[in-house]
């Protein structure tokens, strides 16, 4: 079960037992009574649980970083900070938009609900913008025509299976970060799924074009050869969006992360 409705059901079940407390038994107790266990490990709960669900549905959300399509950007074992109201205030566990506050820019690690199932919380980075023109081909990004500036930074060294991928700069919008390509790995897509607006998509041998359409967004991980992302599963939408990640907070393994990161 998803961990906000389990959170949610015990906000409920707290509240009623600590209005039952409040408005019934507590005016019948004698003055020095002690408080049933009910009232100390139920009731006495509910103001700490209020707290954290608002703060987990309105404010900020943990995630634990579980596989190494973000890498270098983030690594497994990362644990982040969602920033849950960047794009709006959402309702709790329906993930409808109430207040619509901005919109996710190119270059955004965003976290959303993945759109082949909606329990499983995914991370990738916006590339492309409702209405933009995307193309990767030979592992190169043109949004619009404009192709995405990259410099070449040298090798990255994967320790846990001992090998080298080739590292970039690159640009989008106001973002920098890093990204890799592995020189041996193909440049197209297997494996497509048959996602909404796969209309939309033309794919060769070389990569992919896409047409964003209205209200989704196309995503990628920056260890591009290593992401099932947008070019593989399709569009993000809106309606799946849960927030933008932006600061590592623990990584147990290597202490030296925590911060923020672009």
């Amino acid at each position: 079960m998803n961990f906000s409705i389990i959170l949610f059901v015990l906000l409920v079940l707290t509240y009623l037992l600590w209005m039952a407390d409040k408005l019934y038994f507590r005016v019948r107790r004698a003055p020095n009574a002690a408080e049933p266990w009910w009232v100390e490990y139920g009731a006495g709960f509910f103001p700490v649980i209020l707290a954290v669900f608002v703060i987990r549905s309105f404010l900020f959300e943990p995630f634990k970083i579980p596989s190494g399509s973000m890498i270098p950007t983030l690594v497994v074992g990362d644990f982040i900070l969602v920033n849950k109201f960047s794009y709006g205030i959402r309702l709790p566990i329906i993930n409808k938009k109430v207040v619509a506050l901005a919109d996710p820019k190119r270059g955004d690690v965003m976290v959303f609900r993945y759109p082949e199932d909606p329990s499983t919380d995914y991370i990738k980075r916006v590339v492309a913008l409702p209405g933009d023109k995307i193309t990767y081909t030979n592992k190169k990004i043109t949004i619009n025509d404009q192709p995405v500036p990259t410099d070449e930074l040298g090798s990255y060294l994967h320790t846990d299976r001992l090998y080298l991928s080739q590292k970039f700069r690159e640009t989008l919008g106001e973002h920098q970060h890093v990204v890799l390509n592995d020189k041996d790995a193909p440049t197209y897509s297997p494996h497509v799924h048959n996602f909404p607006y796969r209309q939309n998509c033309v794919y060769n041998a070389s990569g992919v074009t896409c047409e964003v359409p209205a209200g989704h967004y196309f995503v990628m991980g920056d260890n591009r050869d290593a992401s099932s992302d947008s070019r593989v599963w399709g569009f993000v939408p809106d309606r799946n969006i849960v927030g933008k990640a932006f600061f590592v907070w623990m990584n147990f393994s290597d202490i030296t992360r925590l911060g923020p990161f672009d």
